[in-house]
C-alpha cells in the first residue's frame, strides 16, 4: 500500500520524505491556507520534494470553471493531480480532463455509487473519507470495501485512496482491505512508528550497553 501525506506544510513533508516511505501528498484549500506562502510557489516546492502524485484541489464551481482552472493548475509540475469533489459538474470536468491526460483525483466521496460514476468518468483516484463517517457513527472501512470490490469487479483502473484517517488502526484496516493508498496527517504518521515495547526494548538494550562498555 502506498502512503501519501495530507499536509501542504513543508516542514512536514521535508521531513517525511527523508524516512523513504512518502509516494505522494494530498492537500486541500485548508491546509494550504495554514502555510504562509504563495499558492503557486508552495505547490512547486511540495513537487520538487515529492516526486509522485501531489493532489491540489479545485475550488469551482461549474464545469467550464473546473476545467480551466484544473489546467492551470497541472501546469505547476507534472506531478501535480487536480482535485475535485464528486458532483455532476465535478463528472463533466472529470471527463473531459482524463481526456486531455491531466490526472483526477475525486474527493469528498462517501458512497459506493459516487466512486463507481467518478470511476466511469475517468478519475485517476477517488477519496473516500472515511473519519468523517466514522464522525457519524457510520463504519468508515465498510464503505472502502464495498469499493475495493465494485473497482475489482469491473478492472477499473482507478486507485482509492483512504481519506480522513484518524489514527494508525484506519491505516491498518486500510491495508487489509486491499487499499491502494492511505493519505494520513504527519501526526498520524508519527504514531505509526512507535511502540511501547520498542520504546522499553530500545532502553533495555542501551542498559545492557552500558554495562558492557564498563565491563
Amino acid at each position: 500500500m502506498k502512503i501519501f501525506l495530507d499536509t501542504a506544510n513543508l516542514e512536514q513533508i521535508k521531513e517525511a520524505a527523508s524516512w523513504g516511505i512518502v509516494d505522494g501528498i494530498t492537500t486541500n484549500p485548508s491546509l494550504v491556507s495554514k502555510e504562509n506562502l504563495q499558492f503557486d510557489d508552495l505547490i512547486k516546492e511540495i513537487c520538487r520534494i515529492v516526486l509522485g502524485p501531489v493532489s491540489v484541489e479545485s475550488v469551482s464551481g461549474k464545469s467550464d470553471d473546473i476545467i480551466e482552472e484544473a489546467r492551470g493548475l497541472a501546469k505547476l509540475a507534472d506531478n501535480v493531480v487536480v482535485k475535485i469533489p464528486i458532483g455532476v459538474e465535478g463528472l463533466k470536468a472529470t471527463k473531459v480532463l482524463s481526456q486531455e491526460g491531466i490526472q483526477i483525483n475525486t474527493t469528498l466521496i462517501f458512497s459506493p455509487t459516487q466512486a463507481l460514476l467518478a470511476a466511469k468518468a475517468g478519475t485517476r483516484f477517488v477519496s473516500p473519507f472515511i473519519g468523517r463517517l466514522d464522525d457519524i457513527s457510520h463504519d468508515g472501512m465498510d464503505l472502502i470495501d464495498q469499493i475495493v470490490v465494485i473497482l475489482d469487479n469491473y478492472g477499473f483502473e482507478t486507485e482509492i485512496i483512504v481519506a480522513s484517517i484518524r489514527h494508525p488502526l484506519h491505516v491498518v484496516q486500510a491495508a487489509l482491505t486491499g487499499a491502494d493508498i492511505a493519505t494520513v496527517p504527519f501526526a498520524v504518521l508519527e504514531k505509526m512508528v512507535k511502540h511501547p515495547l520498542t520504546d522499553i526494548g530500545l532502553e533495555k538494550f542501551l542498559k545492557d550497553w552500558e554495562k558492557v562498555k564498563q565491563g
